[in-house]
Formats: C-alpha cells, sequence, structure tokens
C-alpha cells in the first residue's frame, strides 16, 4: 500500500465497479423487506451545487438499508424546473445579445432542450463523484412522455372532480420575466417609500402607488370612523390630472383607522387587499398596468411609461395642479418581489388555471396529525419534529393554487378553447368553451368542429414534480410502484417544505389514496464560511467538485454530517474538511499497519480466520465494536446522523487507533494468530460501520483484508446490531 491514500486513484474507479456488479439496483437483495427514497431531482439547467451534496444523508440511509438486506432502491432524476430554466436560458441568451422574443415558440423550446440535454450528463457525473448509490437504470426526467402523460391524467381528473377551475383572478405577476406565480413565490421585503397625501376632493387620502389612481373604483373609510361618516355611499366630486371625476365611498372594516387619514382608494385590478373589498361590494376592475409594465391607454397621456416612469410624472402634475397635500418620505412597507430577478411583483387580472386546494390539503393534515382514516393507507412522520408547525400552517392556511405560467419551457396544459363563435355548444357536459383532453383531439368537445386551440400556458413545475413519487415508480420497472411505494423516506431541505413537499402529500393521497412517503426528513442548508446564503450572483457559491478534488468525495461526505443535527444549518467549513481529510489518512494507516503484519512473515501460514477471539483477552475490544455498532444503528434509525458520525470518528480514532492498536502491537510482533484476528475483527466491523458515511475509501481497505467475502457494499451488516428495532423514535 501507499503511504498517503491518493483518493483520486481510487473513486473512479470503485464506482464504476460498483455500477458494473449492478450493486445500486435492488434486486441485489430480491428477498429483502423494500425500502426506497425517491431522490429530490435536482434542477437540469446548470451543474450542481454545494447544497446538493447533502444527498449524502439520503446515500447514508440507502447503503446502510443495503447492507442490512433490504430490498433498496434509490431512484435518481431530474427536473426539468420550467421558469427557473428558462429564466438561465434566458441569461445566456443575453449574453449573446438576443432574447426570448427573437424565437418562436417551437424553435426556443428546441433550444432549451439541447441545452438541457447538454447539462444532465454533467450534473449526473457530480452524482457519481460523490459516490451516490442511485440506480441509474431506472432513472427519470419530469419530460418524459410517460411522465407527462400522468402529469395529464391527473389534470384531467381533478377537473373533472371541480377541483381545478378556469377563471379571472388577481395573479401575483412579473412584468419583467413575463409570468405568474404562486403566493409562495413571491419575496416579501421592508422597504421606505414615499407615502403621498393626495386630495379626493372634500377627503385626503395616503398611497405608495398614485400611478394606479387611474384604476380606483371607490374610496374606503372604516365604517366606524367618526369623521368621515357623513360620505359613506355617496358619490363625491373630484379633481384628477385628467380631470374631473367622481367616486363612491365605501365603509370596510379593512381600513385602519389609523394609517394615514383613515382614507384609502380602492384599485381592485392592482391590490389584493383591495380585489377583496371590491368583491364585498360589487366594485368593478379597472385594469390600468398592461402585462408588459407600462400604463395602458386607461391612464390618459401618462400611456406608455413603465410604472417608475408614471409615478413620477403623476406626482409631478399632481404638484401642479395643487392635488398633492404633503409627502412621507420614510414610510416603511412591505412590497412584493419576483423570487428570481427581484423586481417588483405587480397584481395583475389574467384568467388562469387554479387548483381548489382546500378539499386536498385536508387529508394532507390528518396523514401527519393522526394517519388517514379508514379504508386509505398510511400517517406520516415529520423529522426534526419542530417543522410539523410550518406543515401544518401552509396547509392550514392554503390558498387556491395559480398553476398556470406563461412560459415555453415547461409541460404544456392540456386545456382546449373552442374558437368557434357561431357554433351552439352540442356538449351538455362541457360547462363552459374550455375542454381538457389527455391525448390532443381531433375536433373539439365543445362544438364538435375543428375550429379550437390549445392554451400556450405551461404548467407550474410544482404541479409536475409534486407527482414525482407515484408518477417515477408508475413508469419505471414492473412491479415499482407495487412494491416501493409509499416510498420509505422523502429526504430534502427544510426550505421546500411547502412548495413541494406538503403539494407531494397532498397530490400523492388524492391520486393513489396512499401517502407518497412514510417519513419526512429535513435537512438543514449549507451556507459560506461567513454564514451567508451561497448564490452565483453574490459570487459566493462552490462548486462540490471542487472539493471533492481538493479533500476527497469520503471527507467532503464525512464533514456534512459530522457536528451539525439533522435539520440545522451550517457553514462550509474548510478546517472540518481539512480535519476529515485527516480522517481518511488514519484510517489508510491503520489499513496499512495491518498489511504491515500480514506481510512480515509472522502469519504465513495461519489465516486470520482460524484465529481465536479470546474472551478474557480481547473481550474489551470485542465488546466495545459490537456496543459502537449498536450505537451507530440507533443513530441512524432515529436519524441522527453526527451522532453516528461522532460515535464512529472517536472510536475508531481514539479507541482502536490510540488505545487498541498499541496494546496489540507486542503481541503481533510475537505472531499471536488471536491479536491478529481481533484486530481483524474489529477493523472489518469498523469498515462496515463507516461504509454508508465514506464508501470509497472503505471499500478500498476492504479489499485488501485477506478473506474479506465480496465487495463491502454489500455486506452484511453487523449481525448483533439487529437487536436495534429499526424505528425512529
Amino acid at each position: 500500500m501507499d503511504k498517503v491514500y491518493k483518493h483520486k486513484d481510487v473513486e473512479e474507479k470503485i464506482y464504476k465497479s460498483w455500477e458494473e456488479k449492478g450493486f445500486f439496483r435492488p434486486e441485489v437483495n430480491p428477498k429483502g423487506k423494500p425500502f426506497s427514497i425517491i431522490l429530490p431531482p435536482p434542477n437540469a439547467n446548470a451543474p450542481l451545487h454545494f447544497g446538493h451534496a447533502m444527498y449524502v444523508i439520503e446515500d447514508i440511509l440507502i447503503r446502510y438499508h443495503r447492507m442490512k438486506g433490504d430490498k433498496t432502491l434509490w431512484l435518481p432524476g431530474a427536473d426539468h424546473a420550467g421558469f427557473e430554466t428558462q429564466f438561465v436560458f434566458e441569461k445566456k441568451l443575453q449574453g449573446e445579445g438576443k432574447s426570448r422574443f427573437d424565437f418562436d415558440r417551437e424553435t426556443l423550446y428546441k433550444m432549451i432542450w439541447d441545452f438541457v440535454s447538454e447539462n444532465r450528463p454533467v450534473m449526473e457525473g457530480q452524482l457519481r463523484r460523490l459516490g451516490f448509490s442511485l440506480d441509474w437504470g431506472r432513472k427519470k426526467f419530469t419530460l418524459d412522455p410517460d411522465i407527462v402523460k400522468i402529469v395529464y391524467r391527473t389534470f384531467k381528473k381533478l377537473y373533472d372532480d371541480g377541483l381545478v377551475y378556469r377563471a379571472e383572478r388577481l395573479v401575483n405577476y412579473c412584468t419583467y420575466d413575463g409570468t405568474s406565480f404562486s403566493d409562495l413565490e413571491v419575496l416579501y421585503e421592508e422597504r421606505k417609500d414615499p407615502l403621498y397625501y393626495i386630495k379626493y376632493g372634500p377627503l385626503v387620502l395616503a398611497t405608495t402607488r398614485p400611478e394606479t389612481k387611474f384604476g380606483d373604483t371607490a374610496v374606503a373609510v372604516h365604517p366606524d370612523d367618526k369623521r368621515y361618516q357623513k360620505y359613506i355611499d355617496k358619490e363625491i366630486e373630484i379633481e384628477t390630472v385628467l380631470g374631473k371625476a367622481k367616486i363612491k365611498v365605501i365603509a370596510d372594516d379593512f381600513v385602519d383607522m389609523e394609517f394615514g387619514t383613515g382614507v384609502v382608494k380602492i384599485t381592485p385590478a392592482h391590490d389584493f387587499d383591495d380585489n377583496e373589498v371590491a368583491s364585498r361590494h360589487n366594485l368593478p376592475l379597472k385594469q390600468v398596468i398592461g402585462f408588459d409594465g407600462k400604463m395602458n391607454e386607461k391612464a390618459g397621456k401618462f400611456e406608455g411609461l413603465y410604472v417608475k416612469q408614471a409615478r413620477k410624472a403623476v406626482v409631478e402634475e399632481m404638484q401642479n395642479k395643487g392635488l398633492l397635500e404633503k409627502v412621507d418620505e420614510n414610510y416603511t412597507h412591505r412590497i412584493g418581489l419576483c423570487y428570481k430577478c427581484k423586481n417588483p411583483i405587480e397584481p395583475l387580472p389574467l384568467e388562469q388555471w387554479f387548483v381548489k386546494t382546500g378539499e386536498l390539503a385536508k387529508p394532507a393534515i390528518s396523514a401527519v396529525k393522526k394517519g388517514l382514516p379508514a379504508g386509505r393507507q398510511g400517517k406520516i412522520k415529520i423529522y426534526p419534529k419542530n417543522f410539523e408547525k410550518i406543515y401544518f400552517d401552509f396547509l392550514e392556511n392554503i390558498r387556491d393554487w395559480n398553476i398556470s405560467r406563461q412560459i415555453v419551457w415547461g409541460i404544456r396544459v392540456p386545456a382546449y378553447k373552442c374558437r368557434n363563435p357561431k357554433s351552439e355548444i352540442r356538449n351538455p357536459k362541457s360547462k363552459n368553451e374550455w375542454f381538457i383532453s389527455e391525448i390532443k383531439p381531433e375536433k373539439c368537445e365543445v362544438c364538435g368542429e375543428c375550429d379550437f386551440e390549445q392554451d400556450p400556458d405551461t404548467f407550474d413545475t410544482w404541479f409536475s414534480s409534486g407527482q414525482w413519487p407515484f408518477a417515477t415508480l408508475q413508469t419505471n420497472k414492473e412491479g415499482d410502484f407495487k412494491t416501493f411505494y409509499p416510498t420509505s423516506v422523502m429526504e430534502t431541505g427544510y426550505d421546500i417544505l411547502r412548495w413541494w413537499v406538503a403539494r407531494m402529500v397532498m397530490l400523492g393521497i388524492y391520486e393513489t389514496g396512499k401517502i407518497p412517503f412514510v417519513n419526512i426528513l429535513l435537512h438543514g442548508l449549507v451556507n459560506d464560511p461567513l454564514g451567508k446564503k451561497m448564490s452565483k450572483s453574490k459570487g459566493n457559491a462552490v462548486n462540490p467538485l471542487e472539493l471533492v478534488d481538493q479533500y476527497g468525495a469520503d471527507a467532503v461526505r464525512f464533514a456534512l454530517v459530522y457536528g451539525t443535527a439533522t435539520g440545522n444549518d451550517q457553514s462550509l467549513s474548510y478546517p472540518k474538511l481539512q480535519s476529515m481529510r485527516n480522517f481518511t489518512n488514519k484510517l489508510w494507516n491503520i489499513g496499512r499497519f495491518l498489511q504491515l503484519q500480514l506481510d512480515s512473515g509472522l502469519f504465513k501460514d495461519i489465516k486470520p480466520a482460524e484465529g481465536k477471539r479470546e474472551p478474557e483477552k480481547y473481550k474489551e475490544m470485542v465488546e466495545s465494536v459490537d456496543n459502537l455498532s449498536k450505537k451507530v444503528s440507533e443513530s441512524l434509525d432515529q436519524y441522527r446522523f453526527h451522532d453516528a458520525a461522532n460515535e464512529l470518528y472517536e472510536f475508531i480514532w481514539h479507541v482502536f487507533a490510540d488505545k487498541y492498536i498499541e496494546e496489540l502491537k507486542e503481541p503481533l510482533k510475537d505472531g499471536e494468530i488471536e491479536a491478529l484476528a481481533a484486530f481483524i475483527y474489529v477493523w472489518e466491523t469498523s469498515l462496515k460501520l463507516l461504509h454508508p458515511f465514506m464508501p470509497f475509501i472503505t471499500e478500498e481497505l476492504w479489499r485488501k483484508i485477506p478473506e474479506a467475502e465480496g465487495d463491502l457494499i454489500v455486506s452484511k451488516w453487523p449481525s448483533f446490531a439487529k437487536a436495534s428495532e429499526g424505528k425512529p423514535l
């Protein structure tokens, strides 16, 4: 053996060997108890970032259960990541002096497809480099035709059950990216902006958005505000920058009497709260901002100006006409931003497809609180338990979900609109001019003719990925769904518990009648060394393969779980990475020490397996490693990966290496076979226990042990560890 462990000479060779021998397939243990994890599919638009290295938690569980003899499946895949990918691709186009508007739909889609196709192999190579034992023969992509077919099936079922509807409603719209978003995709930020006090006839009101005044359809006061009782339900005449007008004064509890003057303008087409007020008072919607972010014709001479330009121009005009009473320059308020480009979100009225989430949320809540009712299957546990509150808060206050996106890249909505205005509706089952079809129809289901068009929108990515557990298993090897569904664990970052995990529970129960997974396991975020969130735009993102090249995959993997409790954030620590690199060297040196004993000639004619573990002489060693096995097994069963890693590190370095090996040196020099057998027993057991965490170096060292049976990856977990019930606390 070389004096120093050279991870670059080992890792690729060993991974290739595992893959060629089929060790990642569940068929390795055909009679074992099923255990399955569906890999949260990384976005196919870019190489992995360091956060993806946290997949190590899933690999630890997979390797542990494989060694326990379970029929273990870890299914890989990739997400087309609709808006995210189109956003990335558009930045690429901008660098080339182009934009999405330079191409028709089919051309742009094909260009993005080619872009993604180039990246997916790179991403898969990164997963291999990190040692993740995924069953590559079962990999899926969210745009695979069979996956799309299932997404269409679910949409049609929701529509037929009255849980999907189309309506013109106020949506979160980014005029820069040209698409709407769900509530979860809006970031809220506190800002200081001017608060303008505007004269509205006999009243004065305060607003941060004077440019939307052209869309006002009422002014409102609180019904108990004594200052304005005489104006309620009356029309007042106001002077505007476009001339005189009349507007109604309404009373609504929504108004905060302490804000400004206690009078607010109601602009239903451009504010969510105002929209709700309008629905209670039957007020019309008057849209004055277009989807291009510019003022429309209703803004008169301000038409064509962007919102910020219009605000400045309107304020100047009001000042000139004496309509601006005062300005509070430092008013603090929250504004909604596009989570990707950080431009302000515009609430705009738009016809979209919505999912009625209230009924879907009820069984998803029940599945965690008490389990599904009789006739349905399953109860879900969330680890760490403190994240249950976030899960329940989201589902108990959930709003209908806008699943339409105005982008090219993704799964196009299978909805079709009749374009034949002269034909009477011939299908009595049709609710309106729209119909849903899982396959492209040959004729219109509304009028019976051929004049129809498909909705140009695509599905929100979370709608398709929300079906990922059952969709992947239903479209893979025959029998996979029956064998592995519900899956055993859904392990992912806590930051997408609401975005993705809760939606998978809702859609999984709805579509299959079963929970999609038994346990939800949430890990924390990996921040930069200063504790700040990693971001390519900030320039503090770290490529995981750079660290793998420097420290080795095993050191990187171990550093991610050592010293950090499950669910907690951590900062990337180069000292910890170096410590784990030192740990790999310590393991290598232990292996070299064993090799030196075997090469000494003292044990030339004796097989270690023939040695006898003397209960008195080496009882402490045997019992201590047996106790270690139980502790590690219990920690893994309870998802306490940091505890298991700490137990292994402390035992191997400070007990085995520092104490036991020192005690064995003299007996080994004397050629004592019992000492060699005890050494090998402790060493083999340690390698088995460490393998899920550090698979490459343990496999390499295992293969150098005389008479070690087969490959470590499929060796059996220490038998005495079966005393652990295997049930998380």
